[in-house]
């Protein structure tokens, strides 16, 4: 691996702080917000230098877009620094699920039953816990991924009842031309019918709104990291 430059690691560690700061902040000012919220440190699309910044600084908790991508940089990593969490935030195809399950503390983008299917499989497989959360599209937008809103209830109980599947909460990325609290608002809606705790929302330019609506998880890349390699 190679060694970390120190301005990288301290520009990182710098950053990191700003935004656990703006995390607190935005946490002190909302009306009922989360008892706990955890950043995600989305370590997408960076090298080992980039992430080692993080790491150093104490951070333990890390989101990955792609399972081939974590494989190659996660294990090294981990062993390093004991204690630290990865989330799968990006799509998962039903033939990497296996390797997801075993890399992975926590998937956010559980989107449609064949998945779920072969996600309970494989868990049992495994015999590891694995924090599940269903996407959800709220901007019900052709090309993304995630249940409609109006079909999350029902999924979420076909997963619970069908297959025994433990759902802890619900994520969404909304559209970019929209207003994010509108989507968040609905989210937190759906999260409360479908009786799920924790809410993965809210990124880089828009985590501070996420927060007041109750945000559990904000997942952050290009406020702690800078723009991707």
């Amino acid at each position: 691996m190679t060694p970390s430059s120190p301005n990288i690691t301290d520009n990182v560690a710098e950053n990191l702080k700003a935004v656990l700061a703006r995390i607190e902040a935005a946490r002190a000012g909302a009306v009922s917000p989360a008892a706990k919220v955890e950043l995600v440190a989305v370590s997408k699309g960076h090298g080992p230098e980039r992430v080692l910044g993080a790491l150093k600084a104490g951070h333990r908790l890390f989101g990955e877009n792609r399972v081939q991508e974590a494989k190659a940089k996660w294990p090294e990593l981990k062993a390093r620094f004991p204690g630290t969490e990865l989330h799968l935030i990006g799509p998962l195809q039903t033939n990497k699920a296996r390797d997801a399950v075993a890399l992975f503390d926590a998937i956010h983008s559980l989107d449609r039953m064949k998945l779920a299917e072969i996600l309970k499989g494989e868990l049992a497989r495994a015999g590891k816990p694995v924090r599940l959360f269903v996407q959800v599209n709220t901007g019900e937008e052709p090309q993304k991924a995630g249940v409609a809103p109006r079909e999350t209830k029902e999924f979420v109980g076909r997963c619970r009842d069908a297959l025994e599947l433990p759902i802890d909460g619900l994520m969404c990325i909304p559209p970019l031309v929209e207003e994010p609290a509108l989507h968040f608002a609905l989210l937190k809606k759906l999260a409360g019918e479908c009786g799920v705790a924790l809410l993965s929302m809210g990124m880089s330019a828009d985590y501070e709104t996420a927060i007041r609506f109750g945000a559990t998880h904000v997942r952050i890349g290009t406020a702690i990291f800078g723009e991707r390699e």
